[in-house]
């Protein structure tokens, strides 16, 4: 076991872990951030990702020893009130069908759009590769997405 401080929605959080520990269990199980789920166990469903200094990443597979002194955003610090333009266009264009991957669905989506304020469809499936919806809403993500861009997309 080791002692990690991680900088976890804005706020340093210490936490003590196996190294090998995937930081979507430490999310969870220590830090008690239950907003990001687990689906595939191997980072190919993009359902836990979150985003280490701005970038997204699969939780599930990406070990604590990894995130030690960085910045973590989980869907929880996305936006205070749920207010972030990806969340706001998510529910206009009612996007959730079970809901299970849409943290994981938000989260890719809103690093996107700091990287491209305004994907093209096919810069936006390129983007979103990865994120897979069982539910196949994959055209009202895409919608949600563009009308986030129109909001403003990034936060």
């Amino acid at each position: 076991m080791a002692q990690y401080t991680l900088n976890v929605n804005g706020e340093d959080r210490s936490v003590e872990a196996d190294p090998a520990m995937p930081l979507l269990w430490v999310l969870r199980d220590l830090l008690e951030l239950t907003g990001t789920k687990y689906s595939c166990g191997i980072g190919q469903c993009g359902t836990c990702t979150v985003h280490l200094n701005g970038s997204p990443i699969r939780s599930c597979s990406f070990p604590i020893s990894g995130a030690a002194g960085q910045s973590i955003t989980t869907i929880e610090g996305l936006s205070a009130k749920g207010d972030h333009p990806v969340q706001e266009a998510w529910k206009e264009m009612d996007v959730p069908q079970c809901g299970y991957c849409q943290a994981g669905q938000i989260m890719t989506a809103a690093a996107l759009l700091e990287s491209n304020a305004n994907p093209s469809d096919e810069e936006i499936d390129a983007g979103m590769t990865g994120n897979i919806c069982r539910c196949g809403t994959y055209k009202r993500i895409r919608s949600a997405i563009h009308l986030a861009a129109e909001k403003g997309g990034a936060k």
